[in-house]
């Protein structure tokens, strides 16, 4: 665990509601480890994490398993069950004791600036709610071996040329970091860990 960020456990683990809330959305393209990072940012936060994939509806995913793209039709009311999450799992509830906890990590690839921009409404109304997109850049031929190796997934490797022709990098905005996936999974982790750190850092979080 980063060292940083495990001072956030327990008590920083809840807030009062006019606390900075945050959005932690792990994006990339099948086989970027948008799951394994934001499980393991979840752990290091002690927050609620919500893996993009469990909400795509069946439809979807026997398009993918069949090789067939996604379109812009079938993408939006996946991100808008993902964002609808997010909220009710930052909003106070039985579930989570009537005290909302200090944020969220949504692994979702989120591969469009124009998909990114749909979960950013999550953070519209809600002045206390801040949203964070960490992008996770890695070569095409390391996705193609990662996502051939999974077993028992719906996304084949054939989808990954897709997905890259679709990808739109983040570039310009102002919510979005960027790490290259250039080495094992702790180091790219600790690149997330730094990332978010520093971010809270800047609310006034001590880490």
């Amino acid at each position: 665990m980063n060292a940083g960020l495990s001072s956030l456990n327990g008590s920083a683990a809840h807030q009062s509601p006019n606390t900075t809330q945050h959005i932690w959305i792990i994006t990339g393209p099948a086989g970027c480890g948008k799951s394994t990072v934001g499980f393991r940012l979840k752990e290091e936060l002690n927050v609620p994490f919500i893996e993009g994939d469990d909400f795509h509806p069946q439809s979807n995913k026997d398009k993918m398993a069949n090789g067939i793209p996604l379109t812009d039709e079938d993408r939006w009311d996946w991100l808008i069950s993902l964002r609808k999450a997010a909220i009710d799992l930052l909003s106070p509830s039985e579930a989570n004791g009537y005290q909302s906890p200090s944020g969220v990590v949504v692994a979702c690839s989120a591969l469009k600036q124009k998909y990114r921009d749909v979960m950013r409404i999550a953070a519209y109304g809600a002045p206390n709610v801040q949203i964070h997109f960490i992008y996770l850049k890695v070569d095409e031929s390391v996705l193609l071996k990662r996502v051939a190796n999974r077993k028992a997934h719906y996304m084949k490797s054939g989808m990954v040329h897709s997905q890259l022709q679709a990808l739109e990098e983040p570039q310009g905005e102002w919510d979005a970091l960027t790490v290259l996936v250039d080495g094992p999974p702790d180091t790219v982790q600790k690149k997330v860990s730094e990332l978010v750190a520093a971010k809270l850092a800047e609310q006034g979080v001590r880490v």
